[in-house]
Order: C-alpha cells, then sequence, then structure tokens
C-alpha cells in the first residue's frame, strides 16, 4: 500500500514535499516518515495499548494517526508550525469520522515548542524523527527525565533517521541504553541513517 493509499485508508492528508518552517537554525524542515518505515519498525517492536505516544515534531500527523489507528493507546502530537498544526487538526476531524471504538486511547495535537511540552505521567514513548537540534533534543529529555524522577516508570525513545549528536548525548551523558536497531531492508545498504534506534531507560 502506497502512502496515498494508507492516507485515504485513514482519511488524512500527510503526503507533501519538504517544508522550511522556522526561521531559527533549531527546528528542521518537516517530512513525514514513510509508511513502509513504520510498518518495519512496528514489525519489530510493539506497543501496548496502555501506553501514551509522543510523536514530537508531528507535522500533519502521519505517525500519530497511524499508532493510534494501529495501537488504540494515547497519542500526542506536538507541533510549533501554526501551518502544520492546523493541517494535523483538519486531519483529526477527518479521521474521527472513521468508525472507531468507543475504548481506543485519546488523540490530540498540542501547538508548542518540544522544550515547553508539559510530559504527563502516562506518556512513557516518545518519538523523534530528527526534528530540531541536539540542544532542543537535551532540552526536551531534560523534561521527560524530570517527568520520571516524579512519576517513575519504564521511558523509551525511538529514533528515526538518527542525529549521531542525539546519540552522542544519550549515550555519553543519560543512563538511557540501546535497547535495538531495526535497518530498513532494502534501503540502508545504501544509507546508513535508514534506521531506527529505540533507548530505553528502566524503571
Amino acid at each position: 500500500m502506497n502512502a496515498k493509499e494508507m492516507d485515504n485508508q485513514l482519511r488524512i492528508k500527510t503526503e507533501g514535499t519538504l517544508e522550511l518552517l522556522s526561521q531559527s537554525p533549531h527546528y528542521n524542515r518537516y517530512e513525514a516518515t514513510p509508511y513502509d518505515a513504520l510498518d518495519e519498525l512496528f514489525r519489530e517492536y510493539e506497543l501496548q495499548k496502555s501506553d501514551g505516544f509522543v510523536d514530537y515534531g508531528c507535522g500533519k500527523g502521519r505517525v500519530s494517526f497511524y499508532i493510534h489507528n494501529r495501537f488504540h493507546c494515547k497519542v500526542t502530537g506536538i507541533e510549533m508550525n501554526g501551518r502544520l498544526y492546523e493541517d494535523a487538526l483538519t486531519n483529526l476531524s477527518h479521521y474521527r469520522g472513521k468508525a472507531q471504538r468507543k475504548k481506543d486511547g485519546p488523540l490530540h495535537f498540542e501547538r508548542c515548542y518540544a522544550e515547553t511540552f508539559e510530559v504527563a505521567p502516562t506518556d512513557n514513548r516518545f518519538y523523534f524523527f530528527n526534528p530540531f537540534s541536539v540542544q532542543v533534543f537535551t532540552k526536551v529529555v531534560g523534561r521527560i527525565l524530570e517527568s520520571v524522577a516524579d512519576h517513575g516508570r519504564p521511558i523509551d525513545l525511538i529514533l528515526y533517521y538518527p542525529s549521531m549528536d542525539y546519540v552522542q548525548y544519550l549515550e555519553t551523558k543519560t543512563a538511557f541504553n540501546l535497547l535495538k536497531e531495526i535497518k530498513l531492508g532494502g534501503i540502508y545498504e545504501n544509507n546508513e541513517d535508514e534506521r531506527f534506534l529505540i533507548y530505553q531507560l528502566q524503571a
């Protein structure tokens, strides 16, 4: 199933070219995670309905809708750009037109800078497609760790197309450990960034 077909199935629109969103050097351009990559990730890594998934730099919401539709857990999309946030809300309205089970977890979007987002005690899975600089990333991880200090729980960070600055920070400055590396078949051989790294912090 190609991207357009999957979007149609979810009743959303997330295709499009790369867009420059901010004059800030700390925020990167928007690009949706390929559905094929998500399919490959979740052949090897599972979410539970009890999980709270946070999608940083969610853009139009592709990952958020995919996760909610597949795992029915709580999902929060974080987006700082007003135009993309409005696109996500439009997609949410269309997505909610689908027949959904009443027991599905909540799905919502927040417009804010990632480093200001208040992590909920139920949030435990965090997704990053290289959305911002390592300076912002360290602040975001710091807020996650503050939440863990207040409400102890295991935490997973999922990095797609991982920045080596992110990796170096996690491995030298935090207690996160690499849980799993998932290389995308057929394309990793030509581009070693085409992979997922999953870092875990035990309770």
